[in-house]
């Protein structure tokens, strides 16, 4: 294998480092010991960790992005392991327009979803709730499962499917104990993409929360809107971490290249 030249390696180094100097630039805010934004500082400080224990609607946003993420993203896996199974094992009649319905909202614009569905959700009353955050979240996250979930069912070998079923075994079993290992990596991987979208969507949030239903971003979006103190980078800097930390027990869980590709 040709080994990359030192132009190669300079070029890459930059590259990362254009990629990290944002995130790096936060967390360095983050640090710091002033009232305000400051970079450089002359000091570092915990202090704004410690303020976002005090900041409650940081933290009530928290958890309700947390909660929100993960029903969204497993009723979104729900709904794609049939559908992809479907549209990768039969050839009928407007498949091309299915998948293309299916994918749809990754073309249209989240503002204007966002006003579709707070004029919808004000209609049937469920405006503001949290049942309507998470129909609105499907909705986005639903593709990102299910392009990950197609990677992994197409081209699948139904033959050991077949053996379990003519061996006696149910369908329900053989979904069970073949067909869902057999398309794991898929499953989590679409699984964590749609985690990830749902707990960072702010544009149509806006327009489907209320005080009482803030996630995260909105509550980070209005938090810059309103004041100039290092809090928000000092909880991007604990979703760095997070993040991070995350990642690492994927890899070491399941194998985070499987996960990624999609691929067993």
């Amino acid at each position: 294998m040709r080994k990359n030249g030192f132009f190669s390696l300079i070029y890459h180094a930059i590259f990362i480092a254009f990629i990290l100097a944002p995130l790096l630039a936060v967390v360095a805010v983050s640090f710091t010991d002033k009232g305000f934004i400051s970079m450089p500082t002359n000091g570092l400080s915990l202090r704004w960790f410690r303020a976002i224990l005090d900041a409650h609607d940081i933290v009530d946003a928290f958890w309700l992005s947390l909660w929100l993420g993960l029903a969204s993203a497993t009723i979104a896996v729900a709904l794609a392991v049939p559908g992809a199974l479907a549209l990768t094992r039969y050839r009928f009649a407007g498949r091309g327009a299915l998948m293309g319905f299916f994918l749809s909202p990754l073309m249209i614009p989240q503002v204007v979803l966002g006003v579709a569905f707070l004029r919808f959700f004000t209609d049937i009353g469920v405006s503001g709730s949290f049942v309507g955050l998470v129909l609105t979240h499907v909705v986005i996250v639903l593709p990102y499962a299910l392009r990950l979930v197609l990677a992994s069912a197409t081209g699948l070998d139904r033959d050991a499917e077949r053996a379990a079923l003519s061996l006696g075994a149910s369908r329900w079993t053989a979904m069970r104990r073949i067909v869902l290992p057999l398309i794991l990596p898929g499953l989590v991987g679409g699984w964590m993409l749609a985690f990830m979208q749902s707990f960072d969507e702010l544009t149509m949030t806006v327009f489907v929360s209320t005080p009482g239903t803030t996630t995260l971003p909105v509550a980070m979006y209005n938090q810059i809107t309103q004041n100039i103190d290092p809090l928000v980078a000092s909880v991007s800097t604990v979703l760095i971490v997070g993040t991070l930390v995350l990642m690492i027990l994927l890899d070491r869980i399941v194998g985070l290249d499987r996960v990624l590709i999609g691929k067993g």
